[in-house]
């Protein structure tokens, strides 16, 4: 059964410790087109840095 990733913002650490994770690379081509600098509008909890980190493991 896989955990809920409360707090954690390393997916990296959410694949390797089969934790439950919806999947966002759809938004990637979108975000390359947009610019250099991408700017968050969005409260405290809304997985900003877990999204970041889901990029980087992807693009490296």
């Amino acid at each position: 059964m896989k955990k809920i990733p409360y707090g954690i913002i390393n997916y990296k650490t959410l694949i390797e410790e089969n934790y439950y994770y919806v999947d966002k690379t759809m938004y990637l081509e979108k975000l390359e087109n947009v610019g250099k600098t991408l700017f968050y509008l969005r409260p405290g909890r809304f997985g900003k840095s877990l999204f970041e980190s889901m990029m980087y493991y992807l693009l490296i």
